[in-house]
């Protein structure tokens, strides 16, 4: 089979398309025919070696998820899969590939209302906005939630999942063009970062009692900021490190205001949290994206040949929602 293979260690240019074996399913395991999967951050970390592939995952094909066809049933499972069948769902690694092996309990039925590469946007993002949104963040009905690089994959999930579920959205990003659009997405406030100081911004427009959570992305310097703009008894759900993993805090106002900061990652969980965390999603997020509730977020469809491409648009920034690779 054909797949993304990391060759060395330089990032986009170290990512290659080569001939590989195809995977064996092991017991409880489903081989899937990908036909769309969706390209992440990750990937390139992975590539310059500083987010190395949990054991069992291949070591040098990145790709967190898959949309495809089951193509065959391993020993062990007993959810009655059939051959054909369209699911999709995240892998801890292996899923920029013609073929990937994913444990049957992860593997969700897609929507028949999706395509494969609009199915292809919804795995990582969703889940990871879901479960930092709900299972994370505590989140609940009538609060008010900022979401930071709201234009990316998880931040645009996790837009439209606050506001479906009756939250008041706040939104973050370095491009207004990308707020705009949001807005048709569920975003009730866009904060422009490189002109706008979005912890005044929130202030202002709460009449100064701040969000109840923030899902955060950025890390690095904007930590401070985010305190200042949760509020009393508020939450700080850490999703990602775009702008480095240190910062100086005044750890005073964690006690003034009783706050809550959780790190979340999904990779490196126990498979069972995994799968827990894909039943949650099932449940909710699926349902919705079948009624148009909540719906995938295409930036740009590329053939696996042109992953550099891909991923290199995905470094810059330059597309709103998912980039996906077709096999």
């Amino acid at each position: 089979m054909k797949a993304v293979v990391i060759v060395g260690r330089g990032g986009v240019e170290s990512l290659e398309v080569r001939d590989v074996p195809k995977p064996v399913p092991l017991g409880g395991e489903l081989l899937v025919r990908v036909r769309a999967c969706g390209t992440n951050r990750a990937d390139l970390m992975q590539a310059r070696g500083h987010y190395p592939a949990p054991p069992g995952a291949p070591a040098d094909i990145p790709g967190l998820e898959f949309a495809g066809e089951v193509a065959e049933v391993g020993p062990g499972c007993v959810e009655g899969r059939e051959l054909g069948e369209r699911v999709f769902g995240i892998v801890s690694g292996g899923g920029l590939a013609e073929y990937v092996t994913v444990p049957e309990r992860m593997a969700v039925t897609i929507p028949p209302n999706l395509d494969f590469d609009q199915a292809a946007c919804v795995p990582e993002a969703f889940l990871t906005a879901h479960d930092a949104l709900m299972t994370q963040g505590l989140a609940v009905p009538g609060q008010r939630v900022l979401i930071h690089a709201a234009g990316g994959g998880v931040g645009s999930a996790a837009v439209q999942l606050a506001h479906a579920m009756g939250c008041r959205t706040f939104g973050t990003s370095r491009t207004p063009a990308k707020l705009e659009a949001l807005r048709d997405f569920g975003l009730d406030h866009g904060i422009d970062t490189r002109s706008e100081d979005f912890a005044q911004v929130i202030h202002d427009r709460t009449s100064g009692e701040g969000v109840h959570l923030v899902l955060d992305h950025i890390g690095g310097p904007f930590l401070a900021a985010n305190l200042e703009t949760l509020a009393v008894k508020g939450r700080l759900v850490l999703i990602g490190l775009l702008a480095g993993p240190k910062t100086d805090v005044n750890l005073f106002t964690f006690l003034r205001k009783r706050l809550t900061m959780v790190g979340t990652t999904l990779r490196a969980r126990p498979l069972e949290e995994k799968i827990m965390a894909t039943r949650r999603f099932a449940e909710c997020v699926v349902p919705w994206l079948e009624g148009g509730l909540v719906r995938p977020i295409l930036d740009r469809v590329y053939p696996l040949e042109e992953v550099r491409a891909a991923e290199t648009r995905l470094e810059a920034d330059l597309g709103l929602g998912k980039i996906v690779l077709r096999p």
